[in-house]
């Protein structure tokens, strides 16, 4: 068992940041910690670290109590912060041979890590010249010199553009092979490309946790569709496989389906049949978004 949480409460005078949550993630799980803003993930991740202690409850990392042995918990634990506290003037090489000293790692693991987190390029750049994704690949880079068995990423992707974002979910599933990562985030588009499992946490309280292939395997289909013509709810029920319509404005459409067939084609199928245009047409997967939503309204 790599994480083992037990009843943690978290008091902040009469404020229950977290309220008596339990969860275990094993070894090689790469679980999303998924919650609105202000639940309660980074408390939660805080006192896993060590950087704060519980008030109530036991967490261990890799068998260590985290308030008995705080030293050896963080010996196996790499841990990018939602700020990610950089030194800015500092040199990317210059800031991780920093960071290696600290954790007694050689130096030559530094060249290592630059070439896995594909810093190479930026190198010898002071670290305030970098983009956000590259301070991203920093934090990471820094959070793996000492090669843990346990990864935190609280937030890793928050301010990344559309490119940036690629590439750090990528680098993420690759280091997540051979370790455990708790990936904490507010967005399911996230914990959808990245995780294996997610744990949903509200107010204080985990109120599910769900394998993520589970869910996609039970998933219903939604399509929100834009036609140029508003038309009656009769004529959308004669696409094949709907379960459900709903005319959220004017033109546009949520559409069910209870089939796991792509229904795209038989939309484009019903307007070209009825000599309508699609404006705009959106899928998504309904049980994490509306598990989402009815967990944390």
């Amino acid at each position: 068992m790599s994480i083992e949480i037990k009843n943690i409460s978290k008091l902040y005078g009469s404020q229950k940041a977290v309220d008596a949550i339990n969860f275990e993630i094993n070894k090689g799980e790469i679980v999303g910690f998924l919650g609105p803003n202000g639940a309660g993930k980074s408390t939660t991740l805080k006192i896993i670290t060590g950087y704060i202690p519980a008030s109530e409850g036991a967490a261990t990392v890799c068998g260590f109590d985290v308030g008995k042995h705080k030293k050896e918990v963080q010996k196996r634990i790499g841990y990018l912060s939602e700020q990610n506290p950089l030194y800015l003037d500092m040199y990317v090489r210059e800031y991780l041979i920093f960071n290696a000293s600290m954790h007694q790692v050689s130096k030559n693991e530094v060249d290592t890590i630059i070439e896995k987190v594909n810093l190479t390029t930026e190198a010898h750049k002071k670290i305030g010249q970098l983009s956000k994704g590259y301070k991203q690949r920093v934090g990471l880079a820094a959070a793996l010199l000492h090669n843990p068995e346990v990864l935190i990423l609280d937030e890793p992707t928050t301010g990344l553009d559309p490119n940036q974002l690629v590439e750090i979910r990528n680098l993420i599933k690759e280091v997540g092979r051979d370790k455990t990562v708790i990936f904490s985030t507010h967005i399911m588009q996230e914990v959808e490309a990245v995780c294996d499992r997610v744990i949903l946490i509200n107010k204080g309280k985990i109120v599910a946790d769900k394998d993520l292939k589970e869910l996609k395997e039970n998933q219903v289909q939604i399509i929100e569709v834009e036609f140029d013509f508003k038309i009656e709810k009769q004529f959308i029920k004669n696409i094949p496989n709907l379960a459900e319509a709903e005319n959220v404005h004017n033109a546009i459409w949520q559409l069910t389906f209870d089939t796991k067939e792509d229904m795209r084609a038989a939309i484009f199928d019903f307007a070209n049949e009825n000599g309508l245009k699609i404006l705009q047409l959106n899928t998504r997967n309904k049980n994490l978004e509306s598990l989402f939503r009815e967990l944390t309204i």
